[in-house]
């Protein structure tokens, strides 16, 4: 029974990322998919460098952002009460931004597939915008968007070496099912590692059948 500790910090973590991945990820695919800047390729290509960097160095910016002595970590600490290194917290955050991307890459492509004119049409009836994302653009990106949420989730649940940098690997407090199986592969426990490996395993393959049902074969080439 104590291994059904890791698992159900996990799909908190998972859970709670996710959430946090789509409500900052939501607006900025938006923007990128809708708006013109100067910049925006830069932009772009930052917001999806943790599907590039090692793990532990996204794990060491975020320490440096979010760290006791960090200027965002201490004021979080000492202004809001809240603490995010060493902390379960911290998982959730490191995750969050470890997966981001896998949400905002099919965002912006579903709302880029949605037709222009059909939200122009909506404006001429009179719709505001905030009607007008509500009501035409959010339903018929919904497929995308669904998909971005599934993917983010799936990794939110596996991820590894930015938690561990973040959050650290303290049994009952930050070990998540991913930490659990490592210790359990040092100690040469291998009934453990295989039972958390398969649930992991199980939640991952059905997040990816969710992802092929929901997105058509061409949004997934695109």
């Amino acid at each position: 029974m104590s291994d059904l500790g890791p698992l159900g910090l996990s799909l908190r973590v998972a859970s709670l990322a996710t959430l946090l991945i789509v409500a900052a990820g939501l607006p900025v695919a938006w923007v990128l998919a809708r708006v013109n800047f100067r910049g925006k390729a830069l932009v772009a290509g930052i917001l999806v460098l943790p599907l590039v960097l090692p793990p532990t160095v996204l794990g060491y910016y975020l320490l440096q952002v979010l760290g006791r002595r960090a200027p965002v970590g201490h004021w979080l600490e000492h202004t809001m009460g809240i603490t995010i290194v060493f902390h379960w917290s911290g998982a959730v955050v490191a995750s969050a931004v470890a997966a981001f991307p896998l949400f905002l890459l099919p965002a912006r492509g579903a709302f880029e597939s949605v037709d222009p004119a059909l939200e122009d049409v909506a404006r001429l009836l009179g719709r505001s915008e905030p009607s007008v994302f509500w009501a035409v653009t959010l339903p018929l990106a919904w497929r995308g968007l669904a998909a971005g949420v599934v993917l983010a989730f799936a990794r939110s649940l596996g991820d590894f070496g930015a938690t561990l940098m973040v959050a650290g690997n303290i049994p009952g407090l930050t070990q998540t099912a991913a930490l659990a199986i490592y210790d359990a592969v040092q100690v040469n426990d291998a009934a453990r590692a295989g039972w958390l490996t398969f649930w992991i395993s199980l939640v991952s393959v059905l997040a990816l059948v969710i992802v092929q049902r929901t997105l058509p074969a061409r949004g997934l080439a695109r």
